[in-house]
Formats: C-alpha cells, structure tokens, sequence
C-alpha cells in the first residue's frame, strides 16, 4: 500500500474527546430541563456535526429550529471552557503520528466538530506534530459525508484523492472517503464497532494505532 498522505477524523480517530461533549450537552439539557444522556449513547449522537447532535439530543417534541440552535448556543459556551478537561489522544496515537512522520507523510485533520474548536483542540494535543492542513466545520463549507471538504484538502497540498489514506471511525468517515475517492480505513477504537464500518466502505479495519502502520510499507 503506498500512500502519500493520511486525513484523519478527530473525535474517536485521533482523540477520546467523547467525555467532554456529552458533559458540556447534558449541562446544556439539564439547563433546559431536558432528559441527558450517557457517555456510551454520546458514541452513537456524534458524528453529524454540533447541530444534529443537538437535534438528537433533544426530545423529538422540541425539535424545532429555536430550540436546536439555542441548545447548540449552550452547548458551545459550555464546551468552550471545558473542551481539554478529559480529552487526551488514544493509546498508540503519538507512535503511529511519529511514524507517519519520519516516513514523510502529508498529515490532515478533517471533522464536522466546528472549527475554532477544531483547530484549537489540535494545537493544544497534538501541537508536537505538523499537520498541513486542519478543518472542522466551517460556514458555507457542507460537513461530511459531503467530499467537498476533503476535495479542498487534495487542492490545498496538491495530493491526489487517491493517494490519501482516509482514518476515522464512524459509518459518516468512511462514506466521506468513498465520497472523495480515498482509501477508507475505519478505526475500532474510538466511538462505533467494527460492522458499522464495513457496511459503510470501509477497505481496512484496525483495532489499534500501530496496526495501521502496519498497512503501511516500512
């Protein structure tokens, strides 16, 4: 398999970030005296960006227009002061970045998390490695499994579609590699399980980190 670049999904591909959203949108529920919701139910909420997670979060009685934005306002004031209080990177991650480095790998961050708080979570955990290019969703720009954000990654650093290795986790990463023509490998250890990928395009499963630089040549 050779490859020139790897996109990376962020929550549950490169970061366990799962505790810190479902903490700062049950605050927001509980503020609005909405039922909340468990870390494990959280793993099957993400994936959609900031906005259907609210929908999904809220009771299918509340789900209008006023009530998902304002339940996203909440949630963002709350995630913004405690977006680093749980999340770290996944075991094997700081290995499998060094190697992808010192091989010369173009690395990119690609997630429907919004984008201030995209780039500011990379900065802060994965600061010691160089990404060419890190977007998370952005006005205008549709979220995956859309492929126009990971098309305009391609552009950016003058990489062929495919000849990028696509890593996430969810049924929405590897559509999102399918989508834009990449090579779709879906992670076991972050928010869903292993059939999910499969049935969504997924070329390769791994179960950890280093298994992925296996794929790779050495």
């Amino acid at each position: 398999m050779s490859h020139k670049a790897v996109l990376f999904d962020l929550d549950g591909t490169l970061l366990d970030t799962i505790a810190d959203i479902a903490n700062a949108m049950n605050y927001a529920l509980l503020a609005n005296g909405f039922p909340v919701y468990t870390i494990e139910e959280y793993k099957y909420l993400v994936g959609e960006g900031v906005y259907n997670l609210a929908k999904k979060a809220l009771p299918e009685n509340m789900q209008n227009e006023k009530a998902i934005n304002n339940l996203v306002s909440q949630m963002k004031e709350r995630y913004e002061k405690h977006w680093g209080d749980n999340t770290l990177p996944y075991e094997g991650i700081p290995e499998m970045l060094d190697f992808l480095t010192a091989k010369g790998h173009k690395l990119c961050v690609l997630s429907n998390k919004p984008h201030i708080f995209t780039q500011k979570i990379v900065e802060k955990f994965l600061n010691k490695w160089h990404f060419d290019v890190v977007f998370g969703e952005r006005p205008s720009i549709p979220i995956k499994p859309d492929p126009i954000g990971a098309l305009e990654i391609c552009s950016i650093i003058g990489i062929h579609p495919k000849d990028f290795l696509y890593l996430g986790d969810t049924a929405v990463d590897m559509q999102t590699a399918n989508n834009a023509g990449m090579y779709a490998v879906g992670v076991t250890w972050g928010f869903r399980k292993a059939d999910e990928l499969l049935k969504s395009g997924a070329k390769q499963i791994v179960h950890h980190p280093m298994e992925f630089i296996k794929l790779l040549p050495s």
